[in-house]
């Protein structure tokens, strides 16, 4: 009895080596079929913003779309073919948060700079107007 417990113990450990061997593989491998239809979807996205200027689209619509093209565009090429996506939390927010600070803090800068421009005719506009000298005499 002792040798049969024996046995099913031994081959419970080759068992989980076997497991173990299994899960220290290196490298991660991902279907080619993701990586060609994130390449379609950015040729989509791509010919979308050239259609923003072959339409004359003007003003902010033309900026705004631009730019949101531009974002999905960056964010799929970041998630998949920099394997974003497969990555754990902590280096996504690692890369991911201090640009997104950066952004933060130019659009703060930006709104300080607005509001310093409009307010520098307060206290440093042309003087009043003076009521005109009187002529002199000779």
């Amino acid at each position: 009895m002792a040798h049969a417990e024996g046995q099913h113990h031994a081959a419970a450990g080759a068992h989980a080596a076997a497991a173990t061997t299994a899960h220290h593989v290196e490298g991660q491998q991902h279907p080619l079929g993701i990586y060609f239809k994130i390449w379609g979807l950015l040729f989509v996205l791509s010919a979308a913003s050239y259609a923003v200027d072959y339409y004359h689209v003007q003003g902010y619509l033309r900026w705004g779309l631009i730019l949101v093209f531009m974002m999905l565009k960056a964010g799929l090429i970041v998630a998949v073919f920099m394997h974003m996506v497969w990555e754990r939390l902590a280096l996504v927010y690692a890369i991911l948060v201090p640009p997104l600070l950066l952004l933060v803090f130019v659009a703060i800068g930006a709104f300080e700079a607005d509001y310093t421009f409009l307010t520098r005719g307060t206290f440093f506009g042309p003087p009043a107007e003076t009521a005109p000298a009187a002529p002199k005499h000779k």
